[in-house]
């Protein structure tokens, strides 16, 4: 992002980015506890954003580790045996709660499911520069979080990535290495990714909008 603050404590609306993704999701009626995953060094001043935004629903705060997958894999641990799991991005802070209501009636039928956005540009795919064939668009997805999982079925993946040294980066990914479908929860296009200063000023835009 080009900042001295690491990008889930910048603000949006006055608020850490992060945040905003925590309190949409808590106040989704089906959510029982949250798990707040971030680097130890992190840990007091997340206790206090969280404490002083009184989130609905108990949340605790673990710290994570030097990758994503191994975040995951700490808050996983930290949710104890929760029947079903839900692993989101704080960089996502405008993820839309009917999404996550639709996401988790998915599990009813589905083992796994995830929020994903069909592709709507001619995708290429490249090599040093130059396109070596076009990709068929009504196939491609973008993948976006909330993923969702049976609980037994997420920390099964986890565990047996460790064991084999499996990297991926996102969770279904790892579900899907164990020949489980992953169902797919059309998402909004308002749930992108925080990554560039662009985005955040597109992330403003449309929360200054009531998005």
């Amino acid at each position: 992002m080009g900042a001295s603050e690491k990008k889930q404590f910048l603000l949006l609306g006055q608020k850490p980015i992060f945040l905003h993704a925590v309190e949409r999701i808590a106040h989704v009626p089906a959510i029982r506890n949250i798990v707040v995953v971030t680097a130890a060094e992190d840990i007091v001043r997340t206790h206090h954003l969280i404490e002083r935004a009184r989130i609905p629903v108990p949340t605790r705060i673990t710290a994570g580790g030097p990758e994503r997958q191994e975040s995951v894999y700490q808050g996983i641990l930290a949710a104890g045996e929760s029947s079903h799991l839900l692993v989101h991005d704080g960089a996502r802070p405008l993820v839309q709660q009917d999404d996550v209501r639709r996401l988790l009636a998915a599990l009813h039928d589905h083992p796994a499911a995830i929020l994903a956005a069909p592709v709507k540009d001619t995708v290429k795919w490249v090599e040093n520069g130059r396109v070596e064939r076009t990709m068929p668009r009504e196939k491609m997805w973008l993948s976006q979080t909330p993923q969702a999982f049976a609980g037994d079925l997420l920390r099964q993946a986890h565990e047996r990535a460790r064991a084999e040294h499996w990297s991926a980066t996102d969770d279904a990914s790892l579900v899907e290495k164990l020949g489980i479908p992953v169902h797919i929860v059309t998402g909004s296009p308002f749930n992108f990714k925080i990554t560039t200063p662009e985005d955040l000023t597109l992330a403003e835009a449309l929360l200054e909008r009531g998005i």
